[in-house]
């Protein structure tokens, strides 16, 4: 189809979208927005890049540390395509990691500050999963497909009231997907009773740790500092919140906002309702790797398309 090039809404993929090679059409097809933006990030990282996202395999973009500054990268390169091509997005939103890229594509940080955030971020959720890991086996989340967020969270009250700790609803996706996370233990576990709830399937995410829980509270304890010395501007386009899902006031709201972020569940069913209420919307677009968001938009029910937006092929389609 052909897209309205000032009627879409653009939403940022999170961890576990990463892929090899990805971003690199954006640079190699010589955008200058997507060159400047591997100089930022190589600068802030303190590496190269393009040689990361080119060499790295698939456990090594699974590392916290790395796939967050990495996804971010692709996210603003995309979306700074999109920007060279004539694209105007009416607003933004990210899907847990992707919140940062919607920072900045709303005004709220800049893109060097936000490779800094999530560069902090990053290496304060790995290191804590880390600890998670020592203390008995490898923390993660998992998808619960075939339920209902309202069926998944009954069910860790009634089985925390029972004994079974350390398991929290984290991503409250689709009326029919929730993503848990927990303890080596608690997902083992956890996984064989959704099956016995009827849960169709449970699904292992490419992550290292139990991300929107109060597993990893360290985390945002060690965060917090950086994030209070980045200033946060009032967004400048509609920018919707994880936490909340709804649409973000003030910078000071923003910042708030983002180390709750880190230990609360992404509110993305609330979110894809806000936004699919926006007057003047014809298309999402998925800015980032990855057809997560694109699967779980369709799930919403709204009559509005959600497009791919990842690559330059993507962009050229549109």
């Amino acid at each position: 189809m052909a897209v309205n090039k000032e009627s879409v809404f653009f939403l940022f993929p999170g961890q576990g979208a990463q892929y090899q090679g990805m971003a690199l059409d954006f640079l190699e097809a010589g955008g200058t927005e997507a060159r400047k933006l591997f100089e930022i990030a190589s600068g802030v990282m303190g590496l190269d890049m393009e040689a990361l996202l080119r060499d790295s395999d698939a456990e090594t973009l699974k590392r916290t540390d790395i796939s967050q500054p990495a996804v971010t990268l692709a996210n603003l390169a995309a979306a700074g395509c999109l920007a060279e091509k004539g694209f105007k997005s009416k607003g933004c939103a990210g899907f847990s990691l992707g919140e940062y890229a919607a920072l900045a594509g709303a005004g709220v940080i800049s893109a060097e500050d936000c490779f800094r955030l999530v560069k902090e971020r990053g290496a304060a959720m790995q290191a804590e999963a880390v600890r998670l890991r020592g203390e008995g086996g490898a923390p993660g989340m998992a998808a619960v497909i075939g339920l209902s967020p309202g069926e998944v969270e009954t069910l860790i009250a009634g089985w925390k009231a029972g004994g079974l700790a350390d398991l929290y609803a984290a991503n409250i996706n689709s009326p029919r997907q929730t993503v848990v996370a927990g303890t080596a233990s608690a997902l083992e576990e956890a996984e064989n009773r959704f099956k016995a709830a009827g849960a169709r399937r449970c699904v292992r995410l490419q992550v290292a740790g139990p991300f929107h829980s109060p597993l990893i509270a360290a985390a945002a304890g060690r965060f917090k500092p950086y994030l209070e010395a980045v200033r946060f501007s009032d967004p400048v386009i509609p920018l919707y919140s994880n936490v909340t899902g709804r649409l973000v006031g003030t910078g000071a709201e923003a910042k708030t906002l983002a180390i709750r972020q880190i230990t609360e569940p992404v509110q993305w069913v609330r979110e894809e309702a806000a936004i699919a209420a926006l007057s003047g919307i014809e298309a999402c677009l998925e800015t980032g790797p990855g057809k997560v968001l694109q699967g779980l938009w369709k799930d919403s029910g709204s009559t509005i398309p959600c497009l791919a937006a990842g690559t330059l092929a993507d962009i050229a389609a549109l």
